[in-house]
């Protein structure tokens, strides 16, 4: 997930307040805390159909509130068909529309397709979850003897997230307008360079003993792909995955920096205006984060995987066992586990099953439920420099009307003649972060972007 790095100022209630750096593949998801609890709902949370839901006016509210400049979603099994809906403007020089079926990049939701290939070879008995590193990829990973690919999946590997070096950071008005207008969105990288990079670095803890998301480890995962399979990780999700289940707009570019379809762009805010930053390289995060796709396609996977047709139940079984986020500042009641990650959303709400993304001026939710009946999938254009808090409303509503019982709470229990009219869905207050910000560089920078 690449995305331009802004320092918070929430005193002054803006995101532009402080240019720390631009980084690559930083995790954050949208925490989902309802506002107020309803009745009780667990895990299963309600059986019936409800009327199918309608998120116009959560997208539109995304747009004019959220700092994003597009917003797409589609919610499914909520409902007799499918919703999606699309707001904002996909090209800001033309002013064409979004379009709900367009592409866009998603980042490390990437994690989640090249998690399902490793555990269906898991399934054919050529690698195990509990092998070391060190069997596939010799002399690679420092101490590899000792960390095993699961805990490549679930970030207990403790090795270095490549993307926190400060030769992934921007630290100057120079290299701010060089990524803006030059040349460093197109850098191109091997996997072998980025696990260098990261080798350089000692391990955040040993192996087991902790929690750090890190891009690292799928760059890695997808390297023990090749090894075992012969092919490159882009070639055997699509042979695994895309062509089986006719997602027709979801592509692995590896180096190729354009989208081959109908797309929303990314936006960078600068004083002298709006830098369009949609083209870049996406080798930079490799099988962390290389992907693109569209709504409809990530719904239709996360139907596919959750709904038992990609793995067997062993490696179902091992998919869904998560290890706590234990950072500090993460979210208390998020489990990590191969690739997806478990959100508890509170009474009433079903535990949401997912992952998110982002990338420069890129920001993806995919949430569903663990039986894969329901999907919620989300791509919003965040125009980076400019405050993006209110976002956390809308998506906080679009998710609840996805998982959450409609019209319990204060009235649960009580005759439906007598009951009072419903509450609205639950609504999140924050949106955290899975693990801690990307480190910002040793120095005190300007104000190098500043907005209102």
């Amino acid at each position: 997930m690449t995305s331009v790095r802004v320092r918070t100022d929430r005193r002054r209630g803006r995101l532009g307040a402080r240019l720390a750096a631009v980084a690559v593949a930083g995790a954050t998801v949208l925490a989902l805390v309802p506002t107020a609890a309803v009745a009780a709902g667990g895990d299963g949370g309600s059986a019936e159909r409800r009327p199918r839901v309608d998120g116009q006016q959560e997208l539109r509210d995304l747009v004019e509130r959220g700092g994003t400049t597009a917003a797409l979603a589609e919610i499914r099994g909520v409902g007799r068909s499918p919703w999606r809906g699309a707001a904002g403007v996909a090209d800001l020089a033309t002013g064409r529309p979004a379009e709900a079926d367009g592409r866009f990049r998603i980042g490390s939701v990437t994690k989640a397709f090249v998690s399902t290939v490793l555990l269906q070879l898991v399934g054919e008995g050529r690698l195990r979850l509990d092998d070391p590193v060190e069997r596939h990829l010799p002399g690679i990973v420092p101490n590899g003897a000792a960390i095993t690919v699961r805990q490549l999946l679930n970030h207990t590997s403790g090795l270095f997230n490549y993307t926190e070096d400060t030769r992934f950071l921007v630290t100057s008005e120079a290299d701010l307008e060089d990524y803006a207008h030059g040349t460093w969105r197109y850098r191109d990288y091997r996997p072998e360079q980025l696990a260098a990079v990261s080798a350089e670095h000692p391990p955040y803890f040993a192996p087991g003993q902790g929690w750090h998301y890190s891009n690292t480890n799928y760059v890695l995962a997808g390297m023990i792909v090749r090894k075992v399979t012969g092919r490159a990780w882009q070639q055997e999700v699509e042979r695994r995955i895309v062509r089986p289940l006719h997602l027709a707009d979801t592509v692995f570019p590896g180096s190729g920096t354009g989208f081959g379809g109908p797309h929303t762009h990314a936006y960078l805010d600068l004083p002298a205006g709006p830098a369009d930053i949609t083209r870049l390289n996406p080798s930079v995060v490799d099988a962390a984060g290389n992907g693109i796709s569209t709504t409809t396609d990530l719904d239709r996977f996360h139907a596919a995987l959750f709904g038992g047709k990609l793995l067997r139940p062993a490696e179902m079984a091992a998919l869904t066992e998560t290890v706590p986020s234990t950072v500090p500042g993460t979210i208390p009641d998020m489990g990590y586990g191969l690739g997806v990650f478990r959100l508890d959303l509170g009474p009433g709400c079903e535990a949401a099953w997912g992952h998110d993304g982002s990338l420069g001026g890129w920001g993806t939710l995919l949430l569903g439920s663990r039986d894969g009946k329901r999907q919620f999938a989300l791509s919003y254009n965040s125009f980076v420099g400019r405050d993006g808090s209110g976002a956390e409303e809308p998506v906080g509503s679009l998710v609840a009307k996805t998982l959450c019982a409609p019209g319990t709470g204060a009235g649960a229990g009580v005759p439906e003649a007598a009951a009072p009219g419903p509450e609205p869905e639950p609504v999140p207050r924050t949106i955290p972060r899975t693990g801690p910000d990307l480190p910002l560089p040793g120095l005190a920078l300007p104000d190098l972007v500043t907005r209102s």
